[in-house]
């Protein structure tokens, strides 16, 4: 190594040693490190909550409607009483209250209706009248107490042939909200010519969750009236359910949402107009029937759609349900059988006879129809065109008919039901189905000999509800013994 080199290096060397030497460091006090990690950790606090915040605003939100579309028009906070969290007993009927339309002019004449479903100290509920009855001592007690409607005459109403009424109809869901009740799951509304089955109701709702948004029922059976109001409607005749925490929101804003529906006819339709704001659809269940069909309703009794028969209305435009009754005799009659086995009543099975080619076809607690051919059961499960629409129209309709055949051999034998009882200590049924003349035409002239059959009897375990859950319920139905 040459000498200039030492020396540069020497120099180098010394200029790094007298840097190092020159860094001042700085002096930090204890106090002002824990200081430092305290606003440290106080801001990470402060994001995590705000961050927590918002996750669980937006996981409610999405919660309480999740059956809504991407629009909403109105947000809402649902408080919910502590039981309807708390509370996992199964739906029974004392999680139901009932608001019925009712009037001073129709209670009267129609109460055998409501009497016939109607349970004192058991069913809760109210008939709201837009006037107090003239004694109260007169009002019975086979009927829901009565509570009288507040004053409409501030709300809007511009439908050309429609009644003012149909505002104070739409407006007893928010009255009946605001009494109070407690414990209540669902709110269900119908008129005072509806007949509930509510054993089957509370099967019905007893699938859907409590907790949720549901506007619960079924369209008119007459396409007609479906076109001139709306398919999307759950028609108040044939009873509608909703559930407490849509109510909760729509009762805030239902006075409002009336006038802005002034136009609508009905009060169905301004309740399901107003359900609509809110973004919940209607969930459909076949059981509810509005009956807007008029003449003989043998074909839809006889054919009913494979789900628990929920309601009935209209029950003053078709004729008596059962051949040489009275219609309050033909409803006493149904709903005493109803009551034997509720989720088999007028549920469609079939039985097959290959010996004579003979095909039996029973509506539970309703008729047997015996045909002398052999019959697919899809044709079966199809109604007969027994009835016109609610405007006397021989048709359209939201289901598929079949025409009577004029044909009489072709036309099946009609055996009403006669009598019914148990025979199994609560496992099975025996009902007894007599025949009677050609229901379906007046004149029976069918040259098939050796037909002499008057009763047919049919043995059925009790239907259990919760065979509804079945994906393929045919088979349940279909095992019968007919005799």
């Amino acid at each position: 190594m040459s000498p200039a080199s030492s020396s540069f290096q020497k120099v180098h060397q010394y200029s790094l040693t007298k840097a190092w030497k020159s860094l001042v460091f700085p002096t930090i006090k204890l106090t002002n490190l824990l200081s430092l990690f305290l606003k440290a950790g106080l801001a990470l606090c402060t994001f995590f909550i705000i961050s927590l915040f918002f996750y669980l605003s937006l996981s409610l939100y999405s919660h309480n409607y999740h059956h809504s579309p991407s629009l909403h028009l109105h947000h809402f906070t649902i408080s919910h009483s502590s039981s309807t969290f708390e509370n996992n007993e199964p739906t029974n009927i004392s999680h139901i209250v009932f608001g019925i339309g009712s009037s001073t002019k129709t209670w009267q004449n129609r109460r055998h209706y409501t009497e016939l479903w109607w349970q004192p100290n058991v069913t809760r509920g109210f008939m709201w009248l837009e006037l107090p009855i003239l004694a109260k001592e007169m009002w019975p007690e086979t009927l829901p107490p009565y509570k009288v409607s507040g004053n409409t005459t501030s709300f809007k109403y511009t439908h050309m042939s429609g009644l003012r009424y149909e505002i104070r109809l739409a407006r007893i869901l928010k009255e009946t909200f605001q009494l109070g009740l407690e414990n209540v799951r669902w709110f269900v509304m119908g008129d005072d010519d509806t007949i509930f089955f509510t054993e089957n109701l509370v099967t019905v709702l007893a699938k859907y969750d409590h907790n949720e948004m549901y506007y619960i029922g079924g369209n008119s059976e007459s396409m007609e009236q479906n076109v001139a109001h709306t398919y999307d409607m759950a028609y108040g005749g044939g009873g509608f359910a909703i559930s407490y925490p849509l109510v909760a929101a729509l009762v805030k804003i239902l006075d409002g949402c009336i006038n802005r529906y002034a136009a609508l006819f009905g009060s169905d339709h301004k309740v399901q107009a107003c359900i609509s704001e809110i973004g919940v659809q209607l969930t459909k269940e076949l059981g509810f029937h509005q009956t807007d069909i008029r003449g003989n309703l043998y074909g839809l009794l006889a054919a009913h759609p494979m789900a628990p028969l929920v309601s009935l209305h209209h029950l003053d435009a078709v004729n008596p349900l059962f051949f040489d009754m009275t219609q309050v005799e033909s409803l006493k009659k149904l709903v005493s059988t109803y009551k034997m086995d509720p989720g088999r009543t007028l549920q469609k099975s079939v039985c097959y006879d290959l010996i004579r080619n003979w095909t039996i076809s029973v509506s539970w607690g309703y008729n047997v129809e015996l045909y002398r051919s052999l019959q697919m059961p899809n044709e079966l499960q199809m109604p007969f065109k027994t009835f016109k629409t609610w405007r006397g129209n021989d048709d359209p309709f939201t289901f598929n008919t079949r025409l009577v055949s004029l044909n009489p051999c072709e036309r099946p034998l009609v055996f009403y039901l006669d009598r019914i009882e148990d025979v199994g200590l609560g496992e099975w049924t025996q009902s007894s189905y007599k025949i009677y003349e050609d229901v379906l035409f007046k004149k029976f002239n069918c040259s098939v000999p050796g037909v002499k059959v008057q009763y047919i009897n049919v043995t059925a375990s009790y239907f259990k509800p919760e065979l509804w859950k079945k994906v393929n319920l045919f088979n349940y139905f279909v095992p019968l013994i007919c005799v």
